[in-house]
């Protein structure tokens, strides 16, 4: 296998692993954020123990997800050192704001936090936990900024046969990172409320802190319903974007080979004739494609064999079609799971009007596995976007074959993946026990006392 191929295998596992707890963490801080606004609004105390109980998650999450992240940056200057002095002056930059600013933001605010419970005035103990909330977007944010510029390039000029930053304004209103940022937002808002539904329904189902599980089901299906319709609306601006900026990721997405006429319909399920390039036994919405373009339900949207002979034209000799089949089905699949989070939300909150939720048994066997669904629609959506833009490491500058390192040979990548694997196995199930430990001893638990940082040793119990 070439060091190309394993690089981005590496790579693309990495980054996926990864990013199972970026959405979560940033999720999981806004629900405890809003949770302890309730407790110091309404001053009951199950507000505080929801706080503090799915804080916890937060926690483990946030402290798995500092170590996976490391491995990201290594890669940079280990496997992709070619693209590293290529675009460095300009990836470099947000992802040194992302660590000095964001993540030092972040974790300042968690150990006041962790250990302000009744040292710190209430307001100023919430203004901690907001504070780590701000935190983990404006980590996304800058980590957008960077992968923003590699879909598509903005704010530089090539001098010595490099990229440097010539605009740093123009790089933060980069029409991709302002549609694509929204999308991320609300996909980790979805993953935290999911999360804490499905936790909720599984007690609710063992009926075990009933009160509890309710005001956390009610307050997280609520969040969820909001990001799932910010997700829809976020979306279909990333689509109206990738017509003007990424015409043929856009094509790839919808399996279009040859242009689509005027109106565009959409194209629901395709088998996919790369060999051929075409596609047949399509199912189609008239007029739908059109609207996600445009806005509008009339216009034509490029197919990729126009594509292929404009990107000739500008860029030379090449196959510059990315893999059809992974981006059409990628781009479903998470269509598809947004959709499935509204319809869950709305029939929950309809249960919960109805007073009706925690005998609904049925249904909350169906809330339990559908916490996973918006992990794997941000999944699918970051296979999409990423897949998508190749043969491009960035867009129009450099192909990602000219961007791996020169003297990484293919038995150490493999080696590293393997390696890399297995750690990630450890990570993940010492996670799982974690996690499954926290839900077991529930909310009513008897917490350790939260002890200054300079008392190590005071390990006593309160009741």
């Amino acid at each position: 296998m070439s060091e190309v191929i394993l690089a981005r295998t590496q790579f693309a596992t990495t980054t996926l692993f990864h990013f199972i707890f970026v959405p979560l963490s940033i999720g999981l801080a806004f629900i405890v954020a809003v949770m302890q606004t309730l407790y110091l609004v309404k001053k009951k105390d199950v507000y505080k123990k929801m706080a503090k109980f799915w804080g916890t998650f937060f926690l483990i999450n946030f402290a798995v997800g500092v170590v996976t992240g490391i491995i990201q940056e290594f890669q940079f200057g280990m496997n992709w050192s070619s693209y590293s002095r290529f675009v460095g002056d300009v990836f470099g930059a947000p992802l040194a704001i992302e660590a000095l600013l964001a993540f030092f933001m972040e974790s300042t605010f968690i150990g006041l936090w962790i250990f302000g419970w009744d040292r710190l005035p209430k307001k100023l103990h919430l203004a901690c936990i907001w504070l780590v909330s701000i935190g983990t977007m404006l980590s996304a944010l800058w980590i957008m900024a960077a992968n923003s510029f590699m879909q598509n390039p903005v704010g530089y000029a090539i001098k010595n046969g490099r990229a440097e930053m010539n605009d740093f304004a123009g790089l933060l209103m980069n029409q991709k990172l302002l549609v694509a940022f929204p999308h991320i937002v609300f996909g980790s808002l979805a993953t935290g409320a999911f999360f804490v539904v499905g936790v909720s329904a599984w007690n609710l189902i063992k009926k075990k802190d009933i009160g509890f599980f309710k005001r956390s089901i009610t307050i997280s299906l609520i969040i969820g319903l909001v990001s799932g319709l910010g997700i829809a609306f976020s979306g279909h601006s990333q689509a109206q974007y990738l017509v003007r900026v990424q015409p043929m990721k856009m094509a790839a997405a919808e399996g279009l080979w040859h242009d689509s006429g005027d109106p565009a319909p959409w194209t629901v399920v395709a088998n996919i004739d790369t060999k051929n390039k075409e596609s047949t036994g399509t199912i189609e919405i008239p007029y739908l494609l059109s609207y996600l373009s445009y806005g509008k339900f009339s216009g034509d949207v490029k197919g990729m064999n126009t594509l292929q002979k404009e990107y000739v034209k500008a860029y030379g000799e090449g196959n510059y079609i990315p893999p059809v089949k992974t981006t059409f089905w990628s781009f479903r699949i998470m269509a598809v799971t947004g959709g499935i989070l509204i319809l869950f939300s709305l029939i929950g909150l309809y249960l919960i009007w109805k007073k009706k939720i925690e005998n609904s048994t049925r249904f909350l066997k169906w809330l339990f596995p559908i916490m996973f669904l918006p992990t794997i629609g941000n999944s699918f959506g970051w296979i999409m976007s990423e897949m998508g833009r190749q043969p491009w490491v960035v867009n129009g500058l450099m192909k990602t074959s000219a961007g791996v390192s020169p003297n990484v040979t293919s038995a150490e990548l493999l080696f590293s993946i393997i390696a890399f694997s297995l750690v990630y196995s450890l990570l993940a199930a010492a996670m799982v026990y974690l996690f499954i430990r926290v839900i077991k001893q529930g909310p009513q638990a008897k917490p350790m006392q939260e002890v200054a940082a300079t008392d190590p040793f005071n390990t006593r119990r309160v009741g």
